[in-house]
């Protein structure tokens, strides 16, 4: 071969189309994670640039299908996202967003028995919290896939589900991202999750599972039984770590003071079994930052339509609002990327505001535990 057609040979392998076609392979096999779950899949309605989603009949709507953000071509850092018990994929929109402008591959995945017309059967599962733990296994392995290094996290039982991951499998693993990460529920779930033979009261109680009501993206509750399976997986986190695991690669914590539904103490205790270096974004409590909306900006409240009149909007944490340190996060989120990543930031280093101090928390505020959330 003369060097004219060893050229070629070489252009050819590394040229876009080439890029291409693995990319539109790892997406496909991406669907094909859902026809499990989900039965039949179907391209979604509304489609973007450099972003696929999976959408399916047996979805709520198409707002609570799992997604990729791409770059058309595998990228040096990946981010892989889970949303919430009880919530869909829809939550981590924003932050998804973010992380894409700064050159990631983001994979935001649906975990089993979530974003469905009916979830009846999921949420009464024996085998639920072996179902997440499986997917978060498949998605981890697809996202070899679509870069080089890898990041995981996600949003309350996404963040509990993330830490399980890396402490079961962290090879390839560089860093792990909590936003109101569930590593540790209140004192009254936690003792109720003690009791003998607690998940059959649970699954009674429960009755049967509602999964339509003011908020087209999140189940109207949380299903006792769920619940009690996300304490296993804290329980089995807390185990490891009195065992002598660790945590030693960076950890980005963003988690509100007032959080009444997953406890600050939780990711506090995490920190303190870290051997690398952290950014801790914590919430003053004067800001009464519900639970579920720390992952929330005014454009994810606004495209939520929410329907206010189907709750008591005088109840707190009943009526979805947006992190009033959003931004602030974010560039927290952006600082923590530049400083554990070898290509971060690549939309940002023009237009990155310069570093702000964190406003004080609006006078008058009442405090109260959350009556209301996801976990």
């Amino acid at each position: 071969m003369n060097c004219r057609n060893l050229l070629s040979v070489i252009l050819l392998l590394f040229s876009p189309a080439v890029f291409a076609s693995d990319i539109i392979g790892n997406l496909k096999a991406f669907s094909q994670l859902y026809k499990n779950e989900l039965g039949n899949v179907k391209p979604c309605a509304n489609t973007r640039l450099q972003r696929y989603a999976v959408c399916a009949n047996a979805l709520r709507n198409d707002g609570n299908g799992p997604f990729i953000l791409h770059h058309g071509e595998p990228t040096q850092n990946v981010a892989v996202l889970f949303h919430g018990l009880s919530d869909s994929p829809y939550f981590m929109r924003a932050i998804a967003a973010n992380l894409h402008a700064n050159g990631f591959t983001v994979i935001v995945p649906l975990l089993p028995g979530h974003g469905l017309r009916d979830a009846d059967e999921d949420m009464e599962d024996r085998q639920l919290a072996e179902r997440w733990q499986r997917h978060v296994d498949d998605i981890m392995v697809l996202a070899d896939k679509f870069g080089n290094d890898k990041f995981i996290g996600g949003f309350s039982t996404g963040g509990a589900l993330a830490v399980d991951q890396y402490l079961d499998d962290p090879e390839g693993i560089s860093g792990i991202m909590l936003f109101s990460g569930a590593l540790a529920l209140t004192d009254n779930a936690e003792s109720m999750w003690k009791i003998w033979g607690i998940k059959t009261i649970a699954s009674w109680i429960d009755g049967e599972y509602e999964t339509h009501g003011p908020n087209p993206y999140k189940y109207p509750s949380v299903a006792g039984f769920a619940g009690l399976e996300l304490m296993d997986i804290i329980d089995s986190i807390r185990n490891r770590l009195e065992a002598g695991k660790r945590i030693e690669v960076p950890l980005f914590v963003a988690h509100s003071q007032a959080d009444g539904t997953t406890p600050i103490t939780g990711v506090r205790s995490l920190l303190a079994n870290s051997e690398a270096t952290n950014t801790f974004f914590e919430i003053d409590e004067g800001y009464d930052l519900c639970h579920a909306d720390l992952p929330l900006n005014t454009k994810l409240v606004a495209d939520m339509h929410f329907k206010t009149s189907m709750v008591n909007p005088n109840e707190r944490c009943a009526v979805p609002k947006a992190n009033p340190l959003y931004r602030q996060m974010m560039f927290m989120l952006n600082a923590f990327i530049d400083a554990n990543t070898q290509k971060g930031a690549t939309q940002y280093d023009v237009n990155r505001p310069a570093p702000i101090e964190l406003p004080k928390p609006p006078p008058g505020l009442k405090q109260g535990n959350s009556l209301n959330g996801n976990f």
